[in-house]
């Protein structure tokens, strides 16, 4: 096993609510748009920026026939509707748990709902977009996370029902279905090598498994952590990639950091960094900068340099 370099960790808190303890660093709110739903005045689950960097994707709920996507317009000046709601509501009821552009040419996007459903999004016209339903029955449960991979257009989708389907979009049919030993809460491909992705799980010891689009119903590898809390593990805590493709990150019902190098056959983190009071629910990396960039239900932002 590697331990990847320590972590020089620095919290700042959100908006105006900078501590006196904390660094001199702080975070500061730009702008706010309304972003609730129409109907209901529900918040979004999930967002997603379009490919251009100029608009915001957002994801609701199918329940009560309230709108399911809304899109703001970065570029639009304040006199004008910065949120726009799309038409068609193709899920049928719960809540839309995740919205992912695709790797693709064009830009289009996919939707995985509580119905069971997974949805391919087409830009037809200039802000026009028209769903198609890729898969209803595939999954016997939720859809917690879907994401795309760019060999012959696969949708992947993970779902509460324990399982990962690679659908290809461009024959309409299932390319390869994996059933694991426990609930699937997320799905992450690798940003270098464009055959594995990994899974987000619900086992204890073994939350991240990793596999590979070549080999047919194989787990290539799992990683996970002793967790020191009692809860169970949370579809909140998501997992990231190193721009590298060798790192990848996960948050934790406990206060830490899982560094894990999925270049080595050790089931335990690389390095594990304690950088909150609470659960922390996501660590990123930066593109551009050796930075990882945590959120926490501690209210705080962590920002860890990884020298």
């Amino acid at each position: 096993m590697i331990t990847v370099p320590r972590a020089k960790t620095t919290n700042v808190m959100f908006d105006d609510m900078s501590s006196n303890n904390h660094s001199s660093c702080g975070a500061s709110m730009l702008s706010s748009t309304d972003c609730a739903s129409q109907k209901q005045r529900r918040w979004p689950e999930d967002i997603a920026w379009h490919p251009n960097g100029n608009s915001l994707f957002s994801a609701y709920s199918a329940d009560g026939g309230d709108t399911q996507i809304s899109v703001l317009d970065l570029n639009r000046t304040q006199g004008r509707a910065r949120v726009a709601f799309l038409e068609d509501k193709p899920h049928v009821k719960g809540i839309i748990n995740s919205i992912v552009f695709m790797p693709w040419e064009n830009a289009r996007f996919v939707t995985g709902g509580s119905d069971h459903a997974v949805v391919l999004w087409d830009e037809k016209d200039d802000n026009i977009w028209k769903p198609k339903a890729l898969h209803r029955n595939f999954h016997s449960s939720a859809v917690m996370g879907v994401a795309g991979m760019q060999q012959k257009h696969i949708v992947l989708s993970a779902g509460s029902d324990k399982r990962v389907i690679g659908f290809d979009a461009n024959v309409g049919r299932a390319d390869f279905k994996h059933q694991i030993d426990s609930k699937c809460m997320s799905v992450l491909p690798n940003p270098r090598d464009f055959n594995l992705f990994m899974v987000h799980a619900g086992t204890l010891e073994r939350q991240l498994r990793l596999f590979d689009i070549r080999l047919r119903q194989t787990e290539i590898h799992a990683f996970g952590w002793k967790q020191e809390s009692s809860e169970s593990q949370s579809a909140l805590i998501n997992q990231s990639w190193s721009p590298d493709g060798l790192y990848i990150t996960s948050g934790s019902a406990d206060p830490m950091i899982h560094i894990f190098d999925i270049r080595y056959n050790a089931s335990k983190p690389s390095q594990s960094i304690r950088a909150h009071h609470k659960r922390v629910f996501k660590a990123v990396w930066l593109q551009s900068i050796p930075l990882v960039v945590s959120i926490s239900s501690d209210l705080n932002v962590g920002l860890h340099k990884i020298s």
